[in-house]
């Protein structure tokens, strides 16, 4: 259970709700309240970690961002294939920090692999070196491609097997 705490009242919440199960409530509440301090007022928030990583979790995946290993890095991910059966990049034109990992999940529509056009990337990037080669696949959903691109510009990326279907990306690296 999390609360809300201040020198002049104290709000419980229910976190612990199990799905299906009834909500309890109490028979009868009753807050109390004090004159404030002269001071300024202090606003206290506690939760248990377990509630802040069900949060942190949501809202990664609300925004398609994914907490690095490491836990300081951070990564964007994009999907390969999409859940309606599209054969896309979602999303297909982004943006990320130079130094940024960028996660490419396989979700749907696979094999799918990702390869960095050598006519539209910085000049002196080496897309072989950031690309997946041609012929190497991912074949299953959950399989993942992680590239870190350093350099600041655009690149253009597609997925060779369905290149001609139009799944096709870019990123720019700012």
């Amino acid at each position: 259970m999390a609360s809300v705490t201040s020198p002049s009242c104290t709000i419980p919440s229910f976190s612990s709700l199990k799905a299906g199960g009834t909500i309890p409530f109490p028979k009868a509440t009753t807050a109390k309240f004090a004159a404030a301090a002269p001071t300024a007022s202090k606003l206290a928030v506690r939760a248990s970690l377990k509630d802040l990583g069900v949060a942190a979790a949501v809202a990664a995946a609300a925004t398609g961002v994914v907490l690095a290993g490491n836990g300081n890095a951070m990564a964007i991910q994009i999907t390969l294939g999409g859940d309606d059966g599209s054969l896309a990049f979602i999303p297909q034109n982004f943006e990320v920090p130079a130094g940024e990992k960028i996660v490419f999940f396989n979700n749907a529509g696979f094999p799918h692999n990702v390869v960095f056009d050598e006519d539209e990337v910085p000049a002196g990037v080496d897309a072989t070196k950031i690309s997946m080669s041609e012929e190497d696949l991912l074949n299953a959903k959950g399989d993942t491609y992680v590239v870190t691109l350093t350099q600041k510009g655009t690149y253009s990326f597609y997925c060779a097997p369905h290149q001609g279907a139009g799944m096709v990306g870019k990123v720019t690296v700012k």
